[in-house]
């Protein structure tokens, strides 16, 4: 499994400083939408010269415009893009031409999918490689874990990477990687841990066991 460190309510200068201690241990970093939203694509341009190895994901949540809007965010060097799986195909095909062009990846973000086996059929049809699995932070208050979403995900997805979001922890991502995810997304688990390295430490060696 792959560790994704999701990077949302920081500055550009906090978010340095934590990757400069733990991006050994991260196999991706996301430029989460709260941060997209204060400080546009300026971060992801940003890591990608300081950690060329380091694949970036630009959480846009894309809902329309997807040629247009997929290609500024490939284009300032995201590795991943997402759209959001509630959205037009047509949208999501638009995104996909630029990923292809770009050699990058869209993951669709499936919150607030209704019906996931069928809307799974209809992405994976078009072609999407890598679905996500998202408990909002409005779910999780409301006492919503992405577990079940997952077990649905994994019997129906034909081929697709799984992405997995929703507070997830040291404590709790041996739960998630049982049910089959590819990739555990972290944020506050890491950000606001006692001892972030740590915390990373402890993640990367769970999710790569």
């Amino acid at each position: 499994m792959k560790l994704q460190l999701a990077l949302d309510d920081i500055s550009i200068d906090d978010a340095v400083a934590l990757l400069d201690r733990v991006h050994p241990f991260i196999d991706i970093v996301e430029v989460g939408t709260p941060f997209l939203i204060e400080e546009g694509l300026r971060p992801v341009r940003l890591f990608r010269a300081r950690y060329p190895n380091l694949p970036v994901l630009a959480d846009v949540k894309i809902m329309d415009a997807g040629y247009y809007e997929a290609r500024q965010a490939f284009a300032a060097g995201a590795a991943y893009v997402t759209v959001l799986g509630v959205t037009d195909l047509l949208t999501v095909k638009g995104c996909l031409e630029v990923g292809a062009e770009f050699g990058g990846t869209v993951v669709a973000d499936m919150i607030c999918v209704e019906d996931l086996p069928k809307r799974i059929g209809q992405l994976e049809g078009l072609g999407v490689r890598a679905l996500a699995v998202h408990t909002g932070v409005d779910q999780q208050a409301a006492g919503r874990t992405p577990a079940d979403e997952l077990a649905l995900m994994k019997q129906v997805s034909r081929h697709s990477e799984l992405f997995v979001a929703g507070g997830i922890t040291p404590a709790t991502v041996s739960h998630y990687i049982a049910l089959g995810a590819d990739v555990a997304i972290v944020g506050g688990g890491i950000r606001h841990a006692s001892d972030p390295v740590k915390a990373a430490e402890e993640l990367a060696r769970l999710a790569r066991q």
